[in-house]
């Protein structure tokens, strides 16, 4: 398929190929065959194929070509879930765009609002952004307008529309003109992609990778589960690192957590007990997250954990082993998380942490993948041995973190949710501290 077409097939002008054979673009995939044409021929588009197939470009180039035709600021808008993501896709249309001169504006959390204003006024020509902060500066700031853009992508789009940014998303969509170009990309086609087919007045086209109706995960990929109790978790976490260091000393390991908190406590257990790392989630300041991230893809630190921030898009090349320090609740996400790995033909390795209550959770990914989990075998003897070290360490990993500023961060986020749910966000926030101050006092407890 996309060995059969050239960038000249595809009614790309000669200056954009020039620009992607730069950057060690030669070829098309099959996604950017399919969906480039159509693109240039007006229509909307649903596309989907797995992380590293090519999707930023399958859009970002056919909307630069159309803005160098009728250059003007704010032309095209793109939504994603992740800050990560959504610097990665404007760092793609830069140097694409750089002959021309395009001007790109990141719109996310973390970075200040003023700021981003001034940036918004001065109508650069893409805007990428996050839902919940675009939707932020229309409410609350009148020095930039959406009324004229040729193109809405909206990326990751399954995660999107899912229901999470409903508010936000309806926010956006109702700054937004009629006439616009419709752009959805995700890994995966959801009963949601489908609807917007049927439900739009233009014409769609809807193009899937077929590799993505094949199998879930790719035979590259083993996949294991270490069986333990919830109080002895972090110890086989430690003994699973140590193990699989023994047998590959520089690979890259991602390990997934369910919260930030729990994050951010790993995180900072770890580095303790002599394993250099970085954390990635929503709480952590903007800069961070950029430095942390720039660090593990230059493989300077080997161990990165995250939320799932982490699970989609971002193009993370060289990593050989994922961990599941929680099982994920939706089966999909344990899809997006082990893709991380095993990927460009490369052998990987998953292994998720089970604890006897996530065995039906288990289940229903194993449905899904079609593939049934191997025992990995852990020496339990040394787990022992280290358990009584890996628990005060990530108590006190505890106490240090609520001794800054991570729960009064949180819980700005959290009142904001609360008060776009209806609830009263004083009786949540009492409801939350109880809680807070019982765990507060066990933790001390464990530590003594």
């Amino acid at each position: 398929m996309s060995g059969d077409k050239s960038f000249d097939d595809l009614n790309l002008n000669k200056w954009i190929i020039r620009q992607c054979s730069t950057i060690g673009v030669k070829s098309p995939t099959p996604i950017q065959t399919h969906c480039i044409p159509e693109i240039l021929r007006g229509v909307d588009c649903i596309g989907a194929a797995k992380t590293g197939s090519g999707k930023t470009l399958a859009f970002a180039l056919p909307i630069i070509q159309k803005l160098c035709e009728d250059p003007y600021g704010i032309f095209a808008l793109v939504l994603t879930p992740t800050r990560e993501l959504a610097y990665q896709i404007a760092d793609q249309f830069a140097i694409v765009g750089k002959p021309i001169n395009i001007r790109c504006s990141v719109i996310v959390g973390g970075i200040d609002m003023v700021e981003q204003g001034i940036q918004l006024s001065r109508h650069p020509h893409i805007v990428v952004a996050t839902p919940g902060r675009l939707a932020d500066h229309l409410e609350s700031c009148k020095t930039f307008s959406l009324s004229r853009i040729k193109f809405l992508v909206v990326d990751e789009a399954d995660r999107l529309l899912g229901g999470q940014f409903d508010d936000q998303i309806k926010t956006i969509f109702a700054s937004l003109p009629k006439s616009r170009q419709n752009l959805f990309f995700s890994a995966t086609i959801t009963d949601t992609l489908e609807s917007l087919k049927e439900i739009s007045n233009k014409e769609v086209i809807l193009y899937q990778d077929p590799s993505l109706a094949e199998v879930a995960t790719v035979d590259q990929l083993e996949q294991f589960y270490v069986l333990c109790s919830k109080d002895v978790k972090e110890a086989y976490l430690v003994q699973v690192i140590r193990e699989y260091r023994e047998k590959d000393e520089d690979g890259s390991i991602i390990i997934f957590t369910d919260t930030c908190k729990s994050c951010q406590v790993l995180s900072m257990t770890l580095n303790e007990v002599g394993f250099d790392n970085v954390a990635l989630h929503s709480m952590c300041p903007q800069q961070q997250r950029l430095a942390g991230l720039a660090k593990f893809k230059s493989k300077t630190v080997k161990i990165l954990f995250a939320t799932d921030v982490a699970s989609r898009g971002l193009d993370i090349p060289t990593v050989s082993l994922v961990i599941n320090h929680s099982v994920p609740k939706v089966p999909k996400e344990y899809i997006h998380r082990v893709g991380r790995t095993a990927r460009a033909g490369r052998i990987g390795k998953a292994i998720t942490l089970l604890t006897p209550s996530d065995i039906k959770l288990l289940q229903s990914i194993e449905e899904l993948i079609k593939t049934t989990l191997k025992e990995f075998k852990v020496d339990e003897t040394e787990v022992g041995k280290i358990f009584t070290q890996i628990s005060v360490t990530k108590s006190e990993s505890f106490l240090k973190l609520d001794e800054g500023d991570f729960f009064e961060k949180s819980l700005i986020n959290k009142r904001k949710k609360w008060i776009l749910e209806g609830l009263d966000p004083d009786e949540e926030e009492a409801k939350l501290f109880k809680k807070y101050k019982r765990k507060k006092k066990k933790n001390k407890v464990i530590s003594k």
